[in-house]
């Protein structure tokens, strides 16, 4: 019945159909596998993409030649610019989006990709043989072949759902869990555990009154996520989501369901994300604050369910209604259905290599919440790399891997791999030490090339990138040729209370001072107007960028080039940490479990000091 297949990817969430799209994009022959048609590219949780540091990740897989950026695009209801107040390497796009036509329009990018053939089934167990898996069986007992499989179960393995006293076997609500996967993975030598994550309710949006919230509109500007041409929506078409708060009188009626909490009364094990608190978890670790913010975001143009962003809750659904119709627009408030708590399996990402590939079975990937993640972009970025290193394996390849200072991907990967992760692992700019180089307004410029060389980055992206980097030099060069005098600038100086020029001055120069935008100066200054005619908004903003923190970055690119003498210096696989008479006990224990492969990956180890590194770099005669 079923052909032998390069790639299998179990699971079509966010991780599996990047990861199928992507394999399947480069050559291979792809089956991806799913419990239930219906809900592939589901957003499972709330109905929105990116944020800060998750919109430079979904920028990053729109340059690897993904399709997160593209099917967010496509579907978006709001976009918002976060963090404009600060500087560039911090600024990061969201969406609101349409949650039904974002789950449509990926399944129509799958079903527009001829490589993918799709099957409804559920995976439990994998066909290995001789510490490889060569396949995988099904619960209709089909054994279906392939050269390598990717995994990205979400939270399918073993899922409990949890609302109040009462528990639930399940992936998502209304939909059964996966079982026998680990089971098998555990008896082959695997180490798993379990971690929780949580939804809140939804809610009818005509039962609101939105006049007792604060509007959070969408930026006039919608630059989107991809650096393709995707058709968008104007800033006019744009739905606001709102504000509102919860109350003392709201976290008295929450309190009342404690002793019926599985979390206070541990029912649940796993541990839950410790940026995304339930709400019972947010009055109990944070009791001084008498108010929580609740954002109210619709789920789509069509509809009238609305998602209750900030009141995730594990307790009695009959606690969460009563709580809800004491906050500010609640007050008649319809419940759709209650939040709940899931309790999933998962598998400490230090058994993998840095491919995504496990250490024990070859052939074998793991991708997104398997590996311990939290959030729709952490998944998608996964899924891209697990599909490219698995069709790069079933070809005997090298794996692509992207270095820390590449791209917030890069940062991910390396973070899980050397720290692992004993909560749910969600990204922050701050877990980026080159941020400065990793803005989302460069993601094209820095990772464009390296999709294009595999064959996922089509020749127009590439001519893009190419137009776009010739475009912004132009624009340096000319801002460092041009003088304004005194009287063409300083009515513009002085309107952004900055100091007026006594004497002429290059633009280049002028542009470095704070609260002055390049944009600004063109509108202000006829020169400049002719001169930068015909170049775009975005190749004005990356020249300004690139002008105004150009000591930064290159200090950040002297860093990367000192980090990666010790990337340099290979540690061989069978190297005998034992011999090592004065390395630390924890340093042996951590080199012989995740085996590192450089001195750079090393010195990165949770655990590992500089004089462990400085013991290991001796020995091995440097």
């Amino acid at each position: 019945m079923f052909p032998d297949y390069d790639i299998i990817v179990v699971g079509a969430g966010h991780a599996g159909c990047e990861a199928a799209a992507a394999a399947a994009n480069m050559g291979s022959k792809v089956l991806l596998i799913t419990m239930n048609m219906q809900t592939i590219g589901q957003m499972s949780c709330n109905p929105a993409m990116g944020g800060i540091a998750k919109g430079q990740i979904v920028r990053e897989i729109d340059a690897m030649g993904g399709y997160s950026g593209i099917v967010s695009d496509a579907s978006m209801i709001q976009f918002r610019m976060l963090n404009r107040s600060k500087g560039p390497a911090m600024w990061s796009p969201r969406v609101q989006s349409d949650r039904m036509v974002f789950a449509t329009k990926w399944r129509e990018v799958l079903e527009n990709t001829p490589n993918v053939d799709f099957y409804q089934d559920m995976v439990n167990g994998l066909l290995v043989k001789d510490g490889k898996v060569y396949g995988v069986s099904t619960g209709l007992g089909h054994d279906i072949k392939a050269k390598s499989v990717v995994l990205t179960n979400g939270t399918f393995l073993n899922g409990i759902i949890h609302i109040g006293e009462k528990q639930l076997g399940g992936g998502r609500m209304a939909e059964k869990a996966a079982t026998g996967i680990t089971e098998q993975l555990v008896s082959l030598g695997f180490e798993s555990d379990r971690l929780k994550t949580g939804t809140p309710p939804r809610l009818d949006g005509r039962s609101l009154d939105y006049s007792k919230m604060e509007e959070q509109r969408g930026d006039d500007d919608i630059i989107g996520f991809s650096y393709k041409d995707v058709p968008r929506i104007t800033s006019d078409q744009q739905k606001s989501c709102w504000v509102t708060y919860t109350s003392p009188e709201v976290h008295d009626i929450l309190k009342t369901g404690f002793e019926k909490s599985p979390m206070f009364q541990g029912r649940i094990q796993g541990t839950g994300p410790r940026y995304c608190p339930s709400i019972e978890d947010k009055i109990n670790r944070f009791a001084e604050r008498d108010r929580h913010q609740l954002f109210v975001e619709p789920e789509g143009f069509n509809t009238i369910e609305v998602y209750v962003n900030g009141f995730s809750s594990s307790l009695p659904e009959e606690v969460q209604f009563q709580a809800l119709k004491k906050v500010p627009g609640f007050e008649n408030c319809k419940m759709f259905r209650p939040g709940y708590a899931i309790e999933y399996d998962y598998f400490p990402p230090t058994q993998l290599k840095f491919s995504l590939e496990t250490k024990l079975l070859e052939n074998l990937f793991f991708a997104g919440q398997i590996n311990g993640t939290t959030g729709y972009e952490e998944a998608a970025c996964q899924g891209l790399m697990a599909g490219i290193n698995a069709h790069q394996k079933s070809r005997n390849l090298e794996p692509v891997v992207l270095k820390r200072s590449e791209a917030y991907i890069g940062v991910l990967i390396d973070d899980l791999i050397n720290k692992g992760t004993d909560e749910p692992y969600r990204m922050f700019t701050s877990r980026a030490e080159f941020r400065t180089l990793l803005r989302q307004d460069n993601a094209d410029l820095r990772l464009t090339e390296i999709s294009y060389r595999l064959g996922l980055a089509d020749q127009d992206r590439m001519d893009k990138v190419i137009r776009k980097r010739e475009s912004v030099q132009q624009i340096k060069d000319l801002l460092q040729q041009i003088s304004l005098e005194p009287e063409e600038i300083n009515g513009l100086l002085e309107s952004v209370y900055s100091s007026p020029l006594d004497k002429r001055q290059k633009a280049s120069q002028i542009l470095l001072r704070p609260n002055l935008s390049l944009l600004a100066m063109v509108k202000a200054v006829p020169k400049l107007a002719a001169v930068l005619n015909g170049f775009s908004t975005e190749t004005l903003e990356q020249a300004e960028i690139q002008l105004k923190y150009d000591t930064y970055i290159e200090k950040e690119k002297e860093l990367v080039t000192k980090m990666s003498l010790l990337e340099d210096l290979i540690i061989p696989d069978n190297f005998d940490y034992e011999k090592l008479v004065s390395l630390g006990t924890e340093a042996k224990q951590k080199f012989k479990k995740i085996r590192p492969h450089t001195l750079g990956q090393a010195s990165r180890i949770s655990g590992v000091n500089p004089s462990d590194v400085q013991i290991l770099m001796v020995f091995m005669g440097r």
